[in-house]
């Protein structure tokens, strides 16, 4: 009997900070032609949004994140993220946020109303999406069909993120954003050991590429879910 089967193909992928999870989700996204989410751009957008108005405490910073018209692109091959009609895709990315997104990110009114915009994006991307963050594989999307938790020892995290930002802050820095913002982001979200069902890919003796293939490999052992597709 055929039948046909609307679910999409989602695929999880949370990690520590520098452990290669954006890079990785891009590349799966793009090879399985998927939507790709990076969850933590929104939380990088909210801390721009709390520091560009001077937000101090969590009741205020919760109404104004609430209240915000934040877009995000999830086209892998063209990231984009807004929030109230300013472009934020390059400041979110400045050391400045670096060092206080935590801040923000661990306030758990503020998770809530992200992690209910990050399920309602999960859900409208009918080509499927792979999305990567710190809760996606336990809180966002823990019925995706294919989690992942990516890891890499420190040395490696703190190297591929000085790579990442070049000389626009010091190894001390860097360390401290890499291992503080793990430690503080571990309060909220459970990301330093696997849940059941999920699958561990440490990436730090392995390309990029070996990590997306990895990735992929789980992905096709998946029956394919996405609307049209048919079962026998």
């Amino acid at each position: 009997m055929v039948t046909d089967v609307v679910q999409p193909l989602i695929v999880a992928i949370d990690g520590p900070s520098g452990s290669g999870k954006s890079s990785t989700a891009r590349g799966v996204a793009e090879r399985l032609d998927l939507a790709y989410l990076d969850t933590g751009a929104m939380y990088r957008a909210a801390a721009w949004l709390v520091a560009d108005r001077g937000l101090t405490g969590a009741d205020e910073i919760t109404a104004a994140i609430d209240a915000a018209d934040l877009r995000i692109s999830l086209d892998p091959t063209a990231f984009a993220i807004a929030i109230d009609g300013t472009d934020v895709t390059e400041a979110i990315r400045e050391p400045q946020i670096s060092a206080t997104v935590s801040k923000v990110a661990t306030i758990q009114a503020v998770r809530d109303i992200l992690i209910d915009r990050q399920r309602a994006l999960i859900a409208g991307a009918e080509q499927g999406i792979v999305a990567e963050g710190r809760d996606i594989t336990t809180v966002v999307a823990p019925d995706a069909r294919v989690r992942v938790l990516l890891v890499a020892d420190p040395a490696a995290r703190i190297a591929r993120r000085a790579a990442e930002l070049g000389e626009k802050v010091d190894q001390a820095q860097v360390t401290d954003q890499v291992i503080r913002r793990d430690a503080d982001d571990s309060t909220v979200a459970a990301f330093t050991e696997a849940a059941p069902g999920v699958t561990v890919v440490d990436s730090t003796h392995l390309t990029l590429v070996e990590v997306i293939d990895r990735i992929c490999a789980l992905a096709q052992e998946e029956p394919d879910l996405r609307p049209g597709a048919q079962d026998t």
